[in-house]
């Protein structure tokens, strides 16, 4: 016996899988120079002060992620990456190149669909790096699986989102443009007034991951309409 109960609607990895396509929608598109991260910051209501709340980390100088799914999930899978970072550079005395972090958070998150007394993670995330002068982007899933996009969208309305990054995207895109491309996939089914105060924005290049400002958002979303 697996264990599982037949009758179960769903096994915990579906549920976890469900968690990541009913969360905040989040994109990720590589251009030429770098990659942009951006995603709907949600509040349950006005009275949060949302200053608090933050969908962008950034992992190493030249890493960061987002994500879809649960936000208590992504806190803790964001300290074991910075975790996984800090034993590379005490071993190496070098920053940990992408895919070796990426391989190590999806071993972590695999361990955790099979392991017992914990559920798998209810998460998907979207990891922007720059390293040996090449852009990355990756996205893990709840089961452990992990695959390099020059473009992609998760959470809700992922659909939508993947059709209308198909139709915008191409391997010649400068990073202003990359930005205002994640901004309109981003509006592709946005529920009510889209503003600096409910999305958030990441760039990595050589220089290294940061998150944009609210004005430096507001310009981009100014520049738009």
């Amino acid at each position: 016996s697996s264990g599982i109960n037949a009758e179960w609607p769903l096994r915990p990895g579906e549920y976890a899988i469900a968690a990541v396509a009913a969360g905040a929608p989040s994109i990720g598109i590589k251009s030429k120079t770098g990659v942009v991260l951006a995603a709907e910051k949600k509040t349950k209501s006005i009275l949060y002060d949302d200053t608090t709340i933050t969908k962008m980390e950034m992992i190493t100088k030249h890493c960061g992620m987002t994500y879809s799914g649960m936000g208590p999930d992504f806190r803790l899978l964001v300290r074991k990456a910075r975790k996984i970072a800090q034993q590379y550079y005490l071993q190496f005395d070098e920053e940990i190149p992408v895919s070796q972090l990426v391989q190590r958070l999806a071993n972590v998150m695999q361990e955790y669909t099979h392991s017992g007394g914990v559920r798998p993670f209810g998460v998907s995330l979207l990891v922007a790096g720059f390293d040996q002068d090449t852009p990355y982007l990756v996205q893990c899933d709840p089961s452990g699986a992990y695959f390099a996009w020059k473009a992609t969208a998760m959470g809700k309305n992922h659909v939508n989102g993947k059709t209308f990054l198909e139709k915008r995207y191409n391997a010649d895109l400068e990073l202003e443009d990359a930005v205002h491309t994640a901004i309109l996939t981003l509006k592709e089914g946005f529920e009510g007034q889209m503003t600096e105060d409910n999305i958030e924005i990441g760039i990595c290049t050589s220089d290294g991951f940061r998150k944009l400002n609210r004005t430096e958002v507001k310009d981009y979303l100014a520049a738009l309409n």
